[in-house]
């Protein structure tokens, strides 16, 4: 049977027909759809796969090592800053091993599209000593899961599959099997000794991984995905890896006159690394992201050849990958100019016409002019915005949470007032403890939670704290004298305005919620209201 998907639902297909009994995540671009995928098919319906989105990625995490524990398949997906927040579990399953099979998908945002950062993930597959999976089309990123699921059960290791943001968000056909494999049994394998990670445990098993790692090189030698095709022309060599092998076809639609050697299994298969560099006078390096084949090429085996990529300038350190770049990088090789248009108006985000968001700023902006030291601390959503024109109302974005802590610490540090800004899902993600935190010491620090009833930046999932912060605060140990809700409206400027001043004054830990209904899912549910409406006619 065949299917036109994007990168992204063709794993969560695949994770589905390989028998899965649970995907555990938390929304980030570009991964978001994995999951989305599962949540409304039918046979994961059927079959009740679990498929409720976690609170953040390492809850998720644990939760899969939980199902694993149990003998069955579980998928966990985040984008690459989410791996920050799981590193945790994800470190140390690899300590505890598996029991069923466990897939980490990371989606990583090279260019930044969505992101605060390009961090490439394969480096903590190799700090963690795992195998790392990096599918260079649709197809392989469907077959790879199955592989993926077996070899994790095999080899008793979590195995990371790395994808980036071309590869998730981009089409194309599949060929997909036509019956779905049955999910795993329930088991109690999984031995006390191997999970309960006391130092004289770990020990144990921190060797049996370590001597793992020789059986899973010469099994990434030996891995069809990474493929050495040689070429008549000597002069230069290719190394690509992932989606950069697409790159270079476009560049050689009739064939590449070079020795290339395809990568998308790791760790490193450096027998094949070391044929190219024996063979070649110069190689170039194509990878999506940081130069980590090529750092370990040049520091490792560089043999007679001379190694190029990004560490050479020859391709660019930032950003994306494009045809065009790569084929500057090997001299020109077409006049074919696949570029965007120059004439492409830029569109930067903005908050939607009506969103409560606006009048949250509107409402700080007035007061906050009364308060020139005032610092107002930013966190992850679409309510991050506010740091643009016209509003300009954000001093800081770091990281998911850090929005509460940060004021804390500035106000440690002296400053007054300390603002903190933070969603409803974000709160949930990583916010509560340090509000936590804010709360034991009475931090002079006022906290508005934003709260749109949505994860609202990913597309409007649900979101963990809905209908539930107030009695979270009150549960922090917030006194409830200064635990304030309002309604963001322009005609309830006043009472916001008045309520924003009075939490300023008071010189301890205030807790201000804005609730109203983000525009898109509120649009999305009267579309739903009209057509079921319309259906019962």
């Amino acid at each position: 049977m065949k299917k036109l998907l994007l990168g992204d639902e063709a794993i969560a297909q695949a994770a589905i027909d390989a028998g899965l009994s649970g995907v555990y995540a938390y929304p980030g671009t570009p991964s978001t759809e994995i999951t989305e995928y599962i949540q409304n098919s039918a046979v994961a319906k059927e079959r009740n796969i679990h498929r409720k989105w976690s609170v953040n990625e390492k809850t998720a995490m644990e939760e899969a090592l939980g199902m694993s524990f149990m003998g069955k398949r579980a998928l966990v997906c985040m984008k690459h800053v989410g791996l920050n927040v799981c590193a945790d579990p994800f470190v140390n399953s690899a300590m505890t091993g598996t029991n069923g099979g466990v897939v980490v998908l990371v989606a990583d945002d090279p260019s930044m599209h969505s992101s605060q950062d390009e961090q490439d993930s394969r480096f903590y597959a190799k700090f963690a000593m795992v195998p790392c999976l990096e599918p260079s089309n649709q197809q392989e990123a469907y077959d790879m899961v199955f592989f993926a699921f077996d070899y994790s059960e095999r080899m008793h290791l979590p195995v990371l599959m790395r994808v980036t943001t071309r590869m998730a968000h981009s089409r194309a056909v599949v060929e997909i099997r036509d019956a779905a494999m049955e999910q795993k049994a329930m088991n109690f394998d999984a031995k006390p000794s191997d999970w309960v990670l006391l130092p004289a445990m770990a020990r144990r098993r921190n060797d049996i991984v370590t001597a793992q790692q020789k059986e899973l090189e010469q099994d990434s030698v030996d891995s069809c995905y990474n493929k050495f095709v040689d070429g008549s022309d000597h002069s230069l060599g290719i190394v690509t890896g992932g989606i950069g092998i697409n790159y270079l076809n476009e560049c050689y639609p009739d064939g590449c006159p070079y020795p290339v050697l395809k990568i998308n299994h790791y760790p490193l298969p450096k027998k094949l690394l070391r044929k190219m560099t024996e063979e070649c006078d110069n190689v170039l390096v194509i990878e999506e992201g940081q130069p980590f084949i090529e750092d370990i090429l040049n520091g490792v085996m560089p043999g007679n050849s001379v190694i190029k990529g990004k560490l050479t300038g020859d391709l660019p350190r930032t950003g994306e990958l494009t045809p065009d770049i790569v084929r500057k990088a090997l001299g020109a090789v077409s006049d074919d100019c696949y570029a965007p248009s120059e004439n492409v108006v830029p569109r930067p985000p903005a908050l939607c016409q009506g969103c409560g968001h606006r009048d949250v700023y509107a409402a700080l902006n007035e007061v906050l002019e009364d308060y020139p030291n005032a610092r107002v601390f930013g966190d992850i959503g679409c309510y991050t915005l506010g740091a643009l024109p016209p509003y300009k109302a954000l001093h800081s974005t770091v990281d998911m949470g850090a929005s509460i802590t940060m004021a804390k610490g500035a106000s440690d540090a002296g400053l007054w007032p300390a603002v903190a800004v933070i969603g409803d899902s974000t709160f949930t993600h990583s916010g509560m403890t340090g509000l936590l935190d804010a709360i034991n010491e009475n931090a002079d620090i006022t906290v508005i939670i934003s709260d749109n009833l949505t994860t609202a930046m990913t597309g409007g999932q649900d979101s963990a704290g809905t209908n539930k912060l107030e009695a979270i605060c009150r549960g922090l140990g917030l006194d409830n004298e200064h635990l304030k809700t309002v309604v963001p409206l322009p005609k309830n400027m006043p009472e916001i305005t008045r309520i924003l001043r009075e939490e300023i004054e008071y010189h301890g830990v205030s807790v201000i919620i804005p609730c109203r209904e983000c525009m898109q899912t509120l649009q999305r549910h009267i579309r739903e209201k009209k057509q079921k409406g319309g259906q019962t006619k």
